[in-house]
């Protein structure tokens, strides 16, 4: 879509000082989606040179905000919870052009309950860096950063510069399950269980059912009533998502479904 507001496009390493109109491009998937009456300069993130994928020195891994989904699907995944990059990947049922253009970052700034990147980011206990207007940088986790659909922590001209994924959470098993209202649908829930290499922790991610990712923390895996006790406790009725692809009654039957196959499958794994 032409965004006929827009007057001016500018190197972000050159763009100067943040004005009201701006916005950071990262793959432009999202901005020329639909209309942006707003703008007026767009700050091109492509000429950054930030490498998209660099290992950190305990094994996790750092990707770039604007890291595509098919530079982060291309590259090799050595870990035990390499398989679930690919699931997210497929989550997003999109193009050929659009995995090749559309962004981590974006996706995650973007703030959609349905985003796959903030699934997969959450899950693995990923931290967003966020860099502010004076060059203050902070850390946020992931499941902090997204506060609602569509709502998140950045503020005026802050930049999300990229996300680490902690090598401990990479070691981990972990099990995946995602539901749309269509064959080829937005995802209306999409959960993730993660078994701790270390201590035997068991995490669920909750995403796309809800308007914000929501994180429980066992020390280790829980039964069947306690799991269904901590869901019913840990996400209030009205954060349960609702829009075409999916009501909250039914998104939450497949909350609670699905965290019980999950919580299932890891503790099989755990007993062999």
């Amino acid at each position: 879509m032409d965004l006929n507001t827009v007057v001016e496009l500018r190197d972000a390493r050159q763009a100067g000082s943040w004005r009201p109109g701006d916005a950071w491009l990262g793959g432009g998937t999202y901005l020329f989606s639909e209309p942006q009456p707003q703008l007026r300069r767009l700050l091109d993130l492509s000429r950054t040179g930030w490498p998209p994928l660099t290992a950190t020195p305990d094994g996790g891994l750092e990707i770039a905000a604007t890291c595509t989904v098919a530079q982060l699907l291309r590259h090799p995944r050595p870990w035990p919870a390499g398989p679930l990059f690919e699931q997210c990947c497929h989550a997003f049922l999109a193009s050929w052009k659009i995995w090749h253009m559309a962004t981590v970052g974006g996706n995650l700034c973007n703030s959609l309950p349905a985003g796959p990147m903030i699934s997969l980011t959450a899950a693995l206990d990923g931290s967003c860096r966020l860099i502010g207007r004076d060059g203050a940088v902070r850390e946020v986790p992931v499941a902090e950063f997204v506060t609602g659909a569509g709502r998140n922590l950045l503020r005026p001209g802050e930049l999300l510069r990229a996300v680490t994924l902690p090598g401990r959470a990479l070691a981990g098993r972990t099990a995946f399950r995602q539901s749309s209202l269509y064959g080829l649908g937005r995802s209306a829930a999409l959960l993730i269980g993660l078994l701790d290499p270390l201590d035997g922790g068991f995490t669920l991610t909750v995403t796309a059912a809800t308007v914000r990712p929501i994180r429980l923390r066992f020390p280790f895996p829980p039964n069947a009533e306690a799991l269904r006790e901590a869901l019913e406790h840990a996400v209030r009725p009205a954060e349960y998502f609702d829009d075409i692809h999916g009501l909250p009654a039914w998104r939450r039957h497949l909350t609670f479904h699905h965290a019980e196959q999950i919580r299932r499958e890891l503790a099989e794994e755990d007993a062999r």
